[in-house]
């Protein structure tokens, strides 16, 4: 399903709403040009930590990998929740992955960050998954958390 027109969404709740599901679409047809019509041009979809190679940047590098996990694993997505915020133009999403060949479900969350025009800029993706021991930092690979202002340490722990 591709975007028609190429239009953004207006920022009501349906029309981020309507948006979001028509990209979910896009998405579950394996469509490479319909899954970045969705997208400014830079847009990127950030992933947990070893997902995926890293982010994926760029529209049509997004839906080219939607394409090759639908055509090559099955891969089949649903919205399961979804609350939308127009002012500050971001939404979050609930959502389940059926990766069929594998026979895996995946679930987890996305909150969606929209260009001023409309357009996707930003999804930051987050999976219900067990903790990586292995790892001391867990957050999603290559987003600018220092930049952009998150907490990256703790206080000190007080001595008892």
């Amino acid at each position: 399903m591709t975007n028609s027109g190429g239009v953004g969404c207006d920022f009501t709740p349906e029309s981020m709403e309507r948006f979001i599901r028509d990209y979910f679409a896009a998405c579950n047809e394996g469509d490479v040009d319909g899954v970045a019509s969705y997208f400014e041009p830079d847009g990127v979809h950030y992933f947990p930590p070893g997902m995926y190679e890293g982010p994926f940047r760029g529209a049509r590098t997004i839906g080219e990998k939607w394409h090759a996990a639908v055509t090559e694993g099955g891969s089949f997505w649903t919205i399961d929740q979804m609350m939308t915020d127009p002012p500050t133009r971001r939404a979050v999403i609930e959502w389940s992955h059926f990766k069929r060949r594998a026979g895996v479900l995946l679930r987890g969350d996305e909150w969606y960050v929209f260009s001023e025009r409309g357009f996707i800029q930003e999804i930051r993706a987050y999976y219900a998954s067990p903790q990586d021991p292995e790892l001391s930092v867990l957050q999603i690979e290559g987003y600018d958390y220092e930049g952009l202002g998150y907490a990256t340490s703790a206080p000190p722990l007080e001595d008892s």
